[in-house]
């Protein structure tokens, strides 16, 4: 989900989708045979436990992470049928924080967001000390979703294919542009279908929830303490419904709208104009420090030097693999983290001033990294496909796109190229969940955002914070950067430390101020930002 300004939503308020089922959210789940195969499952994976060892290499992970697998079923009405394994990593409790013995707390299961997105690197933040204090109480602990990575995975292309560069993009596409569109959105849903077969429809939201619970009992865990980020917010909130008495302590890390009717369509209609506003940040930041980059006084005018950028990688891509759909990717990035702002500016400025270098570096493709990324898209195009209704009539996606390019152009079409393959999907579509949990029904449960948040905007969490009685918000105020947890805001990161440590929430809602700004850079520096613990720049 790309997902936006309250002024901007008029387009998306015209929408007409199939109507959507609400799920019951008390402590005795009634799902059916799919709650009855997850209950068979989560006693098998409690019995087998867990095998940890040393990771294969193919994770990249150091001696000091442990590794193993976990087995689900593909299908949970069908619980005795055909089993996949899912990948996790385990770093244990150290025990001891700042010179003192600390109680171990259990496992504390983490997931990034996507859909698509591993976490299997979350035991490496045990080593930052904004996670210190946690990964002295609690084994930190991530995993693969299904379909990720080694877990069952998903492909829907050749990588080579997914990865090919220079590619070109409009901001305003014409008649021309929307067929050829059309055609690789119909095409894509088909290689999804011919490459995955019957398969396909099991990856869904509903199912990483359920493979949630199977996890948590693998590890051992009574009840499950939970840190999703971005869409692992949307799965946790799915889980909370499903399996309230099985949470101990769940923290929401940028929520996505949870609301039935905006999953998935609307609340990328939302992130797309929500991502225009995120876009005019970096270009006032870019024009405060013009005596650094010299792109503009104003952001107006940061806009015309990005323009033309962009008209110069059309007419002849940058380093003979940046095209306009690369420059949009690394500037897109900006968007999510402003930790890349300092470099997406010097690489504009560089461009400008005759040296593509930067801009090559940042906005390249990866031939490394072109089957993850082909994996992630796959999974991230099939869970959101198959996790609701979508618009079948491209008449529908050309209005509504139409009219919100006009105020947000930044994002829209981008966006909605990215998620068109859902109207010619090969697979049923579900009735997405209706997330809700009643007063004393859950534990209470801590929610935090970035009030400026493009990924996920600032009205999903206010939505998911209605929807859980008992939860807490905590709001960093003009701010954002999309996954706040473990970030540069010390304020945010106390009430995380708090709440995981010491089950204490606010009484009601929180505001932290905004973290600094960065610093801008004269020279280019070759390290990208640290890997964060929220969602990759794919979805939310």
């Amino acid at each position: 989900m790309r997902a936006a300004a309250a002024a901007l939503y008029g387009t998306v308020g015209s929408l007409v989708l199939t109507a959507l089922v609400a799920a019951p959210a008390d402590s005795s789940p009634r799902y059916g045979h799919d709650e009855r195969g997850t209950a068979v499952a989560a006693q098998r994976a409690a019995a087998a436990g867990i095998r940890f060892g040393a990771c294969p290499a193919a994770e990249g992970l150091p001696p000091s992470v442990r590794c193993g697998t976990v087995t689900v079923p593909l299908d949970y009405t069908r619980p005795d049928g055909k089993q996949i394994e899912l990948t996790v990593s385990r770093a244990e409790a150290s025990g001891r924080a700042g010179g003192k013995r600390v109680a171990r707390q259990g496992a504390l299961v983490f997931n990034p967001g996507g859909p698509g997105a591993s976490g299997m690197y979350f035991p490496l933040v045990r080593s930052m000390p904004e996670f210190r204090r946690v990964a002295a109480a609690y084994d930190l602990i991530g995993y693969a979703p299904r379909g990720v990575g080694r877990s069952a995975p998903l492909s829907c292309q050749d990588p080579r294919e997914f990865a090919k560069a220079p590619s070109q993009t409009s901001v305003h596409p014409d008649a021309a542009e929307k067929r050829e569109r059309v055609e690789r959105a119909r095409a894509y849903a088909r290689g999804c279908a011919e490459r995955t077969g019957p398969a396909l429809r099991h990856y869904t939201s509903l199912n990483n929830a359920r493979d949630l619970d199977v996890l948590r009992a693998a590890l051992g865990e009574e009840k499950l303490t939970f840190l999703g980020a971005s869409y692992g917010t949307y799965f946790g909130a799915v889980y909370a419904t499903l399996f309230p008495s099985h949470v101990r302590r769940m923290v929401f890390d940028s929520a996505v709208d949870p609301d039935p009717h905006k999953i998935w369509y609307r609340n990328n209609l939302a992130q797309s104009a929500a991502f225009e506003r995120r876009w005019a940040d970096f270009r006032t930041w870019v024009a405060k420090h013009h005596g650094t980059y010299g792109l503009g006084t104003t952001p107006q005018a940061v806009q015309q030097s990005y323009d033309k950028v962009r008209a110069a990688v059309t007419r002849e891509p940058a380093g003979g693999t940046v095209g306009s759909q690369q420059l949009h990717g690394a500037f897109l990035q900006a968007g999510y983290y402003d930790d890349y702002w300092p470099m997406r500016a010097t690489a504009l400025s560089r461009f400008l001033k005759g040296d593509p270098k930067p801009l090559v570096e940042q906005a390249g493709p990866k031939p490394s990294a072109a089957g993850e990324e082909e994996n992630g898209n796959a999974v991230y195009t099939a869970v959101q496909c198959n996790d609701a209704a979508w618009p079948t009539d491209f008449g529908v996606w050309d209005r509504d796109n139409t009219h919100l390019a006009r105020v947000a152009p930044f994002e829209t079409w981008d966006n909605a190229w990215m998620n068109l393959p859902c109207a010619y999907w090969p697979a049923p579509r579900q009735r997405a969940v209706d997330v809700w949990a009643p007063p004393a029904a859950l534990p209470p449960t801590l929610i935090v955002a970035a009030e400026r948040d493009a990924a996920t905007p600032y009205a999903g969490a206010r939505e998911l914070h209605r929807r859980l009685h008992g939860s807490v918000l905590v709001t960093e105020r003009d701010a954002g950067t999309h996954g706040i947890a473990g970030g540069p805001n010390a304020c945010v990161n106390r009430h995380v430390d708090t709440y995981l440590l010491e089950g204490r929430l606010p009484d009601r809602h929180a505001e932290c101020a905004p973290h600094r700004e960065p610093l801008p850079l004269r020279e280019v520096r070759a390290k990208e930002p640290r890997q964060r613990t929220g969602a990759q720049p794919r979805v939310l």
